[in-house]
């Protein structure tokens, strides 16, 4: 039976690198892609913060959109903070202690969120103040250019790169799983890889759909 070269290969370490703000759920469904992917394929994945209020900074947004801003900048500030003083390993966790109480938990209120997520993981609750604090911010900005500049700045969250090769989304939802999930990796990543590719989009015709 013959076989494609350029298939790819479910043996094969994969190299990620995702860069996510808390707050957006279409990054949240793209992470749970991925983090079921990782189940059945060798995947080395290194988690990053972006901020959806630096990439808007400069930007003609809404009053409404803009107003969501400081409660994002509160998540990813903590990111960062929690990044540089406990190190890369505690990223996914805490994005997942957050993501979960803002994502499928519905909730809107940091002062809520972030002493639970902290607790969870057996933090130090007087890391809440760095959520209100701007002493990491050349470290979040230093990450989240890192992800933007290797995708270009009319794009969003998440930004993933494959074994180098970066690009914005997948937006997706729900997030699918089993072979479906797998079928859809190896798509994306294929199409990702092709040096001419740049877009390929449709309108959304259906909100973040959590289970």
């Amino acid at each position: 039976m013959s076989t494609n070269p350029s298939a790819p290969s479910p043996a094969a370490t994969t190299h990620v690198d995702f860069w996510f703000d808390p707050s957006c759920p279409w990054a949240w469904m793209t992470s749970r892609w991925v983090d079921e992917v990782a189940k059945h394929r060798d995947l080395d994945v290194t988690w990053h913060i972006m901020s959806l209020a630096v990439l808007n900074e400069d930007k003609d947004v809404s009053e409404s959109y803009r107003a969501f801003f400081p409660r994002a900048l509160r998540y990813t500030r903590l990111v960062a903070a929690v990044r540089e003083l406990e190190g890369q390993d505690a990223v996914k966790p805490l994005y997942d202690a957050l993501g979960i109480r803002i994502h499928p938990g519905g909730s809107k209120n940091p002062d809520e969120v972030i002493p639970a997520a902290l607790a969870e993981l057996g933090l130090p609750a007087e890391y809440l103040r760095y959520a209100d604090s701007d002493e990491y911010d050349e470290q979040l900005r230093a990450s989240h250019f890192d992800g933007i500049n290797r995708v270009g700045q009319d794009v969003g969250t998440p930004v993933i790169a494959v074994d180098g090769v970066a690009f914005f989304g997948p937006v997706i939802s729900p997030a699918p799983k089993g072979e479906q999930a797998l079928a859809l990796w190896d798509g994306v990543v294929a199409a990702a890889r092709y040096d001419g590719f740049f877009e390929l989009k449709r309108s959304r015709t259906r909100e973040p759909i959590f289970d």
